[in-house]
C-alpha cells in the first residue's frame, strides 16, 4: 500500500483475524515511538473485539516484557522480539522465558526489515581478551601507508589490497620477516581492518561519536543503531581511528540474523509503500505473495526527470537557487540526503543564505515526529536523510494545495531504488497535488563507481557548459541499471 492510504488502521483485520487462535499476534514496527503509538491507537479497535494489547519498549523489564507477550496482540521492533528471542535461549528456568511462541507475524516497512536489514545479525555478547592497545597501535600505523603504493582499494568490494611494497614495509615497521607466517596473521588481519576503517568508513555517514561511543548510523533508515556494532574487530578498528576508548572485543553468545528470526513463525504477513520492486525475494525467502493495493484517489504527483551536473559543487548550487526560489511563493519542501554529513553541509549552506529551516536526521530523531507533522506548512524547509518519517503522515497546510503540495527534492540517488520511492512517496498522498525531482552530479558515488564512464561519454559528446544540467529519460535509465548493478553485485 502506498505511503499515507492507512496501513496501521488496515492491520487491524489480519490481526484481529488470527489473535482468535489465543497463541498471541506480534506487529513489528520501525521504532519505539510507533509501537507505542500504534499500539495505542489501535488499543481501542482490539479491547473493543474483546482482545487484550500489549508493547514492549526498550529497557523494559523481564516482568513487563511477559506481560506484553501474554497478551493477544503485541507491538515491539523487529530489534526487541528479536533480542527476546535471544535472551530467552540463554535463560537457565524455563520460566524466566518472556516469549510464548511464533505463532504470527505482521511486518510494518517489511521491505526494510525482511529485505535491506535481512541479513543483519542480532548478537548478544560477552568480553575477550584481544588486548585494546593493538588497534590503536595498527591505527597508526595505517595513516603511514600509502594509497596506491603500499596497498589498493577496490570501492565496488570495499576490499583492501596490501601491495609487494607494502608488505615489505610492514614487515620492516613490525620487525618480522613473513608478515603471512602464520604466526603473524593477527597482524595482517588488524592491517586490514585500520585500512578499511581508515578509508571505507566515514564520520556522519557512517557512525556518529556520540558521548565518547561510536554509534553506528543504519545506511538504509539513516537511524542510530545503539548497542549494535561492527563485527571481528571492525568496531575497534574505528574507535582506534577515532580517538575513542577502545572497547574490548567480544565473544559471541547467541545470534540470530532478522531473516531467520521472521522465518520462525508459522504465517507471516508484511506491509509497505514499496515492495513490488522485491517480489521475487519475498517469494523465495519467506514464501509470501505480493499484492498492489491501489490507491484510494489517482496519484497525481509530478515525478521529473533527474537533473545531472558534471560537478558536485554545480548540483549544490542548482539546489540551493531552486530551494530559494519555491520558499520565495512559501512552497513546503523536503529535501532527502543520504547521510548525516550532507543533511548538515546543505543545512550551513541554507543559514549562510538567511533561509529558515528543519534538519531531521539521526542526531535529532527524538523531535521526528513534530518535524514531520510541520513539514507540510506553508514556507517549510525540512531536511532529512533517509529515515524522512517513515510512519509519520505529512499534512499540507493551509494554501499549500494552490502553491502545487509538498515538492521533494533528493540531492543523490541511494543504492537502493526503493529507498527513493519512499522519500518521494512522502509527497502526493490521498489524491493531494505534488511534485518530486533529484538533482545529481557524476562526482556522486553511486554514478561514479557504476554509470560513471557512459554518463561522461554523453555529457562529452554533447559538449555541456559548467553549471548547466542534463535532462532526458535514457538518463533516468542509466540510473536505475547502476541501482539494479549495485543491488546485484551486493547479492553476490
Amino acid at each position: 500500500m502506498k505511503t499515507g492510504e492507512g496501513k496501521t488502521l488496515v492491520a487491524t483485520l489480519p490481526v484481529y483475524l488470527n489473535a482468535l487462535t489465543e497463541k498471541g499476534v506480534h506487529l513489528a514496527t520501525h521504532n519505539d515511538y510507533l509501537a507505542k503509538r500504534d499500539a495505542q491507537w489501535m488499543g481501542p479497535v482490539y479491547e473493543f473485539l474483546g482482545l487484550s494489547v500489549g508493547f514492549i519498549q526498550a529497557g523494559m523489564d523481564n516482568e513487563d516484557r511477559k506481560k506484553a507477550y501474554q497478551c493477544d496482540v503485541t507491538y515491539g521492533t523487529a530489534n526487541e522480539f528479536g533480542f527476546d528471542y535471544l535472551r530467552d535461549n540463554l535463560v537457565y528456568d524455563l520460566n524466566d522465558k518472556v516469549q510464548r511462541g511464533h505463532h504470527y507475524a505482521i511486518v510494518d516497512e517489511a521491505d526494510s526489515i525482511l529485505i535491506d536489514e535481512a541479513r543483519t545479525p542480532l548478537i548478544i555478547s560477552g568480553p575477550s581478551d584481544t588486548p585494546s592497545h593493538l588497534y590503536t597501535k595498527f591505527a597508526s600505523i595505517a595513516r603511514k601507508l600509502r594509497r596506491d603504493e603500499d596497498f589498493t582499494l577496490d570501492e565496488k568490494s570495499k576490499a583492501v589490497i596490501l601491495t609487494d611494497e607494502g608488505i615489505s614495509r610492514l614487515e620492516k615497521m613490525l620487525g618480522i620477516e613473513n608478515l603471512y607466517d602464520p604466526k603473524n596473521i593477527h597482524f595482517l588481519f588488524h592491517t586490514l581492518n585500520a585500512l578499511k576503517a581508515l578509508h571505507y568508513f566515514k564520520r556522519d555517514k557512517d557512525y556518529i561519536i556520540q558521548d565518547g561511543e561510536v554509534i553506528i548510523v543504519d545506511e538504509f533508515t539513516g537511524r542510530l543503531m545503539h548497542g549494535r556494532r561492527y563485527s571481528e574487530g571492525l568496531h575497534q578498528a574505528i574507535e582506534a581511528k577515532e580517538g575513542v576508548k577502545v572497547k574490548e572485543e567480544s565473544l559471541t553468545y547467541a545470534t540470530i540474523t532478522f531473516q531467520n528470526y521472521f522465518r520462525m513463525y508459522e504465517k507471516l504477513a508484511g506491509m509497505t509503500g514499496t515492495a513490488k520492486t522485491e517480489e521475487d525475494e519475498f517469494k523465495q525467502i519467506y514464501n509470501c505473495e505480493v499484492v498492489v493495493i491501489p490507491t484510494n484517489k489517482p496519484v497525481i504527483r509530478k515525478d521529473k526527470n533527474d537533473l545531472i551536473y558534471k560537478t558536485q559543487k554545480e548540483k549544490w548550487n542548482a539546489v540551493i537557487n531552486e530551494i530559494k526560489e519555491r520558499f520565495k511563493k512559501g512552497q513546503p519542501m523536503l529535501v532527502g540526503t543520504t547521510s548525516i554529513e550532507t543533511s548538515e553541509l546543505l543545512s550551513h549552506m541554507l543559514k549562510k543564505e538567511g533561509i529558515p529551516h528543519n534538519v531531521l536526521n539521526a542526531k535529532y530523531h527524538e523531535k521526528e515526529a513534530e518535524i514531520i507533522a510541520q513539514a507540510g506548512q506553508k514556507g517549510m524547509i525540512t531536511i532529512a536523510t533517509n529515515m524522512a518519517g517513515r510512519g509519520t503522515d505529512i499534512k499540507l497546510g493551509e494554501g499549500v494545495v494552490e502553491l502545487g503540495g509538498l515538492y521533494v527534492i533528493g540531492t543523490e540517488r541511494h543504492e537502493s531504488r526503493r529507498i527513493d520511492n519512499q522519500l518521494i512517496g512522502r509527497s502526493g498522498r490521498q489524491g493531494d497535488p505534488g511534485e518530486s525531482r533529484f538533482f545529481l552530479s557524476f562526482e556522486d558515488d553511486l554514478l561514479r563507481l557504476f554509470g560513471g564512464d557512459k554518463l561522461k561519454n554523453i555529457m562529452n559528446t554533447l559538449k555541456i557548459e559548467d553549471g548547466q544540467p542534463i535532462e532526458h529519460g535514457i538518463l533516468s535509465k542509466i540510473i536505475r541499471d547502476a541501482q539494479k548493478e549495485l543491488k546485484e553485485f551486493i547479492s553476490l
